[in-house]
């Protein structure tokens, strides 16, 4: 169990042993989440997904058609449109 000490200004310093525990990096963002009982749950802040995601997700919708910026955003409003976006 490591034991940190506040400063008088609010701030804690976390060691080396503890961030590398983590994997979080210089750089990195850190969550805290704050839970009952004045407790908190602290992990390093990743990102959901990658390009490399993205890219695999929309793979095989366009039966290799290249689509234009235009086409993409048509193609968001008509998805947006039948979803009902903007109803309130």
């Amino acid at each position: 169990m490591a034991t940190l000490t506040v400063t008088a200004r609010g701030q804690v310093t976390f060691r080396k042993d503890v961030l590398k525990h983590l994997g979080i990096e210089p750089g990195d963002k850190i969550r805290l989440d704050l839970l009952p009982d004045g407790r908190a749950e602290l992990k390093a802040d990743r990102a959901q997904g990658s390009w490399e995601n993205l890219r695999n997700f929309f793979a095989g919708s366009t039966n290799g058609a290249k689509l234009s910026i235009e086409d993409i955003k048509d193609a968001i409003a008509e998805a947006g449109a039948a979803a009902g976006a903007g109803e309130e």
